[in-house]
């Protein structure tokens, strides 16, 4: 008996370790080491298209970092088998609620005047409290803090605009993301 508790122990223990050396490994330069090139490069264009509608690199850059540490702790999480059968059926919900969020935004990008803001607030909404829902047993406050900071900058409506008004300035790093994410969606990465 206390030889299996100690492999529990061990074992969360090393779950514990993780997580956290996940929460250290922020950069894009490693998370690069764990993701394919194309969706890399979404990540750069990302936060190329976040600094210039911020103008502050600190800002564009803290929405990145946030993505890439929810991303690995929840990879990490699934990978050692941390959810229950029913956070796998929300893990598989959420799974296609980004896929059409994902497809939404290629489309309102390809489409001339398709964007629809209202529907995209709530396609956004939904997936923050699924992914929300999904690691708050999980992980700690802060993990859940950043999901609901990724999610309020992607929301907000000035964002939404600039990002889909027909004549953007963003538009040279909007392309490159949505060939990215047509690349990701072809492959079934997303």
């Amino acid at each position: 008996m206390a030889e299996a508790e100690s492999h529990v122990s061990s074992k969360n223990l090393a779950l514990r370790m993780e997580k956290k050396i996940a929460s250290k490994m922020s950069t894009k330069r490693v998370a690069n080491l764990f993701i394919d090139d194309t969706l890399a490069g979404v990540l750069d264009n990302l936060s190329a298209m976040l600094k210039q509608y911020t103008g502050n690199k600190k800002d564009a850059d803290k929405v990145i970092k946030n993505i890439i540490k929810v991303t690995i702790k929840i990879g990490i999480l699934y990978r050692n088998d941390q959810f229950s059968p029913e956070e796998l059926a929300l893990a598989e919900a959420f799974r296609k609620k980004f896929r059409t969020l994902v497809m939404t935004v290629v489309s309102f990008h390809e489409v001339a005047f398709s964007y629809d803001k209202a529907y995209l607030t709530e396609l956004l909404d939904s997936c923050a409290q699924m992914l929300t829902q999904l690691v708050e047993h999980h992980l700690r406050d802060k993990s859940v803090g950043r999901i609901d900071h990724v999610f309020k900058f992607f929301s907000n409506s000035a964002f939404m605009e600039t990002v889909f008004t027909e004549d953007t300035p963003l538009k040279c790093h909007l392309d490159k993301i949505v060939v990215g994410l047509n690349k990701l969606l072809e492959g079934g990465h997303i």
